[in-house]
């Protein structure tokens, strides 16, 4: 658990805007009958067009580039040979290392812009939400209970459930770093936060209920219920001020 020097902030800086460049592509390229194996090669020719490497990439033996986790996929979904199709709830999760720093971000969305069952539309809407809460509470003096608790207060408000299993995390020299930022607490608990640390925050959100479990391939976390699940994510330096948003 660091606390990044400005200089450092800037290389972040680049590494975030490779990751916010990536998910941009990786959306607009996200139509029906596209595979998510060919979303991830654009994504490794992107990365490397602009000087990154993907921090994913054999990450403790992961096989691609980035994670996309579609419809019951929570998160880890490793990219195959199966199209996308109008309807789909499609998550991207892109990590880029430049200059020795990593930035991490997550997209969700349904492809060809509307989901497949009409009350399912409101998933992503609470799921972003409860993210800009999440952000908005990393401030010095705050702590981690604290923007946990925002989170988990929005998604269940709206009658959702936030996965307790995966955690967000500090972010820097290394993909993960303390401390753990979960997505459910309490206020005034956890780890306090200084100026300067940067903070993967990413709630990842249930239609059903929070249990998960992991298919065999090892990755591969899906609800346990079979319920459709939502990942946003922004890797972010806690200042002064307003949080600063690296992947933005």
């Amino acid at each position: 658990m660091g606390v990044m020097s400005s200089s450092q902030i800037r290389k972040m800086q680049e590494s975030g805007r490779i990751v916010r460049l990536v998910l941009r592509e990786l959306r607009q390229a996200a139509v029906p009958g596209v595979t998510t194996a060919e979303l991830d090669d654009l994504a490794l020719r992107l990365i490397r067009s602009e000087g990154g490497i993907p921090s994913f990439l054999g990450y403790r033996g992961y096989p691609a580039s980035v994670c996309i986790s579609v419809n019951c996929v929570v998160v880890h979904g490793i990219p195959g040979n199966a199209p996308l199709a109008c309807g789909d709830l499609v998550s991207l999760d892109v990590g880029v290392v430049k200059n020795g720093y990593h930035g991490d971000a997550a997209d969700s969305f349904f492809v060809g812009g509307s989901p497949a069952h009409p009350d399912s539309s409101r998933l992503v809407d609470v799921t972003y939400e409860a993210l800009q809460l999440g952000i908005d509470a990393a401030r010095p003096g705050n702590r981690t209970g604290d923007i946990g608790a925002v989170v988990q207060q929005r998604v269940e408000q709206a009658g959702y459930s936030v996965v307790r299993d995966l955690v967000g995390h500090g972010i820097g020299k290394r993909l993960h770093e303390e401390p753990q930022v979960p997505n459910y607490g309490r206020r005034g608990t956890g780890i306090l936060l200084k100026q300067g640390m940067a903070l993967a925050i990413e709630p990842m959100v249930n239609q059903g209920g929070w249990r998960v479990r992991m298919l065999e391939d090892g990755w591969t976390i899906v609800t346990e219920d079979g319920s459709l699940s939502a990942h946003a994510e922004q890797t972010v330096v806690v200042t002064d001020g307003e949080p600063l948003v690296l992947t933005a």
